[in-house]
């Protein structure tokens, strides 16, 4: 589907929603946490949501993320689901999502996945890398293995980066490598094992000063100062946290940040169903 204006801007309000009682939320336990990604560009560039985008990123450290997943769903309360792959078997992201009950925005892979997604925030825990290079090096092949692994497994509908015969072999080997994944590994067995590789620099006896986004650790890692402590930013005319530096921390995400990209290169996650449910 294609958004047209109203529905995009009344997504955005109602991510918005989730955004500010995950905001409350965090204050009252003390949890850290961070816009991350688009979220801080738009902050930067556009005081809030860039104009097309349809999602919001937050970050925070692995204990904070810990916490939160374990005891932000008593303070949230029933209008609010906190889903994980450690709690939902049907989540190929290995990350957390906040969404709205009695909502719906699917995707080709969530109908795919029997994932019962509702309009959601993303949670993205940072862990460190392993201050010994060839740990480091290690912990990110394991991660990137596990969550490919992951999405294969629960979906073969998987978004490939080329168009034509080049992609209708790359979507012909994606559908060969979801029956395989999902006949060698259980849900709980790639969890288990992407946990394990994520977390395994955070004793800070091994840790280095970099942090990492596990489940896309293509990315260049941060260094701790860039993120942490948190700078204050407006987004939608609330002030909220983001990376300690925000403008290094798009720098090196997209480089030239201030610039707007070309109309064609304008994209968005637009799901194949979206119900607004009682928000509607």
């Amino acid at each position: 589907m294609q958004y047209d204006d109203r529905d995009l801007r009344k997504l955005q309000l109602l991510e918005l929603r989730i955004l500010k009682e995950i905001d409350r939320v965090c204050r009252e336990l003390g949890i850290t946490y961070f816009l991350d990604s688009g979220s801080v560009l738009g902050a930067l560039r556009h005081g809030g949501f860039i104009p097309w985008d349809d999602d919001i990123d937050l970050g925070m450290p692995r204990a904070d993320y810990d916490r939160f997943v374990a005891e932000a769903p008593a303070f949230l309360g029933e209008e609010y689901v906190v889903s994980t792959p450690e709690t939902n078997p049907h989540q190929a992201a290995l990350f957390g999502k906040v969404w709205l009950r009695g909502t719906r925005f699917a995707t080709e892979e969530t109908i795919e996945a029997g994932f019962d997604q509702g309009i959601f925030v993303d949670l993205l825990p940072y862990d460190a890398l392993s201050s010994d290079p060839a740990t480091a090096a290690k912990q990110r092949r394991d991660c990137r293995f596990w969550q490919s692994v992951s999405y294969l497994s629960h979906a073969k509908s998987i978004v490939v980066p080329h168009k034509g015969a080049l992609g209708a072999i790359e979507r012909a080997a994606c559908g060969a490598a979801h029956l395989a994944t999902r006949g060698l590994y259980s849900p709980e067995k790639i969890v288990s094992r992407f946990n394990k590789a994520a977390t395994c620099g955070n004793d800070p006896s091994l840790a280095s000063d970099e942090l990492v986004v596990m489940a896309y650790a293509t990315y260049e890692p941060y260094a701790r100062s860039m993120m942490l402590p948190t700078s204050t930013v407006t987004f939608e005319g609330c002030e909220l946290p983001a990376p300690a530096d925000p403008e290094a921390f798009l720098r090196q995400l997209y480089g030239e940040w201030q610039k707007l990209p070309p109309v064609e290169a304008r994209r968005n996650h637009a799901p194949v169903e979206l119900d607004f449910g009682p928000y509607a």
